[in-house]
């Protein structure tokens, strides 16, 4: 071949390689030759099942323990149990404590929960979902200061969060898993959504902003996060969340792009609300620059959450199981698709 068959076979070559990096499990080399190698990448291992009826049971499992309010037995309990069940998945689990100061001035006690899975793997993938729950019912009109039960709020994203565990200790290919169950992130000021008004923002999430400022390992970091918030009610559908959008918007494309192509897109919708004040994936995004996105209901009827937010009504009644399968699959698929 003569010099400029060899020049056009590079050009072509080079022109190749943008589509050759398209093709799924393939990789592509160049040596200092001009010339491109594909390789082939190992085909990833089949995505497990989630099943809805384990995940509602792990639901259940919550709320029959009472209202999970900080400094309470019942809150205590339903740790101890989620650490056995976590242990028993094969986590590394470490507990991270300390005391915090509510709105009120009342000082609780924190009980964070971090469970890790390939803990030595330098890329990780951060999953988390709060535990406790609202200790009045500010929203309801009786019993106004009685704790709630939290079925959805609270119990839904641990829940599938425990199902997913289930799972992980089969996982053997890329990134190592994180899961933060985080404490007293239902504590805040009585306010509009969320702690939307201005002086209140800071008296929520208050598990993950400790853990954002005293992260269980120095240094820590993730690939991107996915927090789960009031995602199981019947008929939920999940809209992008404006805060998310701005901090990990390259996040709610991978979730809501997966949602999509296994058969979710009707749950998972392709618009932006703005309806969050503040969550738990606030501090990890701003503080540990970890771009996380927030899974949570967007209710049309309220304009707002879910209507049993923050009342009594938010029970096991709430709770299907078909929701809890769609977004369960939906974070199991993004997680087992990462190299």
């Amino acid at each position: 071949m003569n010099s400029r068959g060899r020049s056009r076979c590079k050009r072509q070559s080079l022109l190749l390689l943008p589509l050759l990096l398209l093709l799924p499990g393939c990789n592509t080399e160049d040596h200092g030759t001009g010339e491109v190698h594909v390789v082939e990448l190992p085909p990833l291992p089949e995505t497990p099942q989630i099943d809805q009826d384990s995940a509602y049971a792990y639901v259940k499992a919550q709320v029959d323990f009472g209202p999970r309010v900080p400094g309470t037995a019942e809150h205590r309990a339903c740790a101890d149990w989620m650490v056995a069940k976590l242990k028993g998945y094969g986590a590394t689990v470490i507990e991270q404590t300390g005391t915090v100061t509510a709105f009120n001035g009342q000082k609780l006690p924190l009980r964070n929960i971090i469970a890790s899975w390939n803990p030595m793997a330098k890329e990780r993938i951060l999953l988390l979902a709060h535990y406790d729950t609202r200790p009045f019912a500010d929203k309801d009109k009786e019993r106004v200061n009685e704790p709630i039960l939290g079925a959805n709020d609270g119990g839904s994203g641990v829940g599938i969060l425990l199902e997913i565990a289930r799972h992980l200790s089969k996982k053997e290919h890329g990134p190592g898993i994180d899961l933060l169950f985080t404490d007293v992130e239902d504590f805040g000021e009585p306010s509009g959504a969320m702690g939307v008004g201005e002086n209140s923002m800071d008296t929520w999430a208050l598990g993950s902003q400790y853990f954002s400022k005293n992260p269980h390992v120095p240094g820590y970091t993730a690939r991107f996060g996915i927090l789960l918030d009031m995602c199981g009610a019947s008929d939920a559908r999940f809209y992008r969340e404006a805060i998310s959008m701005r901090y990990a918007s390259t996040a709610v494309a991978k979730v809501w792009r997966t949602a999509a192509a296994i058969g979710y897109g009707d749950r998972f919708v392709q618009e932006t609300k703005y309806f969050v004040g503040t969550d738990d994936h606030v501090a990890i995004n701003e503080r540990l620059r970890i771009p996380t996105a927030d899974i949570i209901e967007f209710n049309e009827g309220t304009n707002a959450f879910h209507p049993s937010w923050h009342t009594h009504q938010d029970d096991m009644s709430v709770i299907d199981p078909g929701t809890l399968k769609a977004v369960g699959q939906t974070v199991m698929e993004v997680v087992w698709k990462e190299r």
